[in-house]
């Protein structure tokens, strides 16, 4: 596949390079979701000592329920918000890793057809239908590929759709258990 070493050399620095990129992506969000962790670990914890020495103040019991109902909306709208953070961490690495990943395809696509033009060019007489066949085959395969990219972003639009629903329907949920 490769004629100089020269081609060797950067074609494993690319792949090294493309590993490189990877590795910084997952340790960014892994980043990311750990201090998004630790703040909503330490606003809960701040909420629930506040919340429970407001409680614990209530004059009478009725004072105390009304306090703690008061104080399940803030709380839910914090859950809420913490889970659309972490999609939104998820969401952008896998945007991430899918730009890398296509251009990591489009390289080798290219690859595969330089190649196949060299192979073309030097091969026999009557070798034009096997030729012919593997271009097809990468055709169908960049086919595939370009299909699989587009259920996938379909996939994700729809998971995105349902969890803002699903994230509103539980705040307007605990809104209305609040009011009641």
């Amino acid at each position: 596949m490769f004629t100089t070493p020269e081609q060797f050399t950067a074609a494993n620095k690319a792949s090294v390079d493309a590993l490189l990129s990877l590795a910084n992506t997952a340790l960014s969000s892994a980043e990311r979701i750990a201090a998004l962790n630790l703040n909503t670990a330490r606003s809960l914890l701040e909420d629930g000592v506040n919340n429970a020495k407001a409680i614990l103040g209530a004059k009478d019991p009725r004072e105390a329920v009304t306090l703690s109902v008061a104080q399940a909306q803030p709380a839910v709208e914090q859950i809420v918000g913490y889970n659309r953070s972490l999609y939104e961490i998820s969401a952008q690495s896998k945007e991430e890793v899918a730009k890398l990943l296509e251009s990591q395809f489009g390289d080798f696509q290219k690859q595969v057809s330089s190649l196949m033009e060299k192979a073309a060019k030097n091969a026999p007489a009557g070798s034009d239908v096997a030729v012919a066949a593997v271009k097809s085959a990468i055709e169908a395969a960049s086919s595939a590929f370009n299909s699989m990219k587009n259920v996938v972003k379909q996939a994700s639009e729809i998971a995105e759709a349902n969890i803002a629903t699903a994230s509103n329907a539980t705040v307007n949920a605990a809104a209305a258990g609040k009011k009641k």
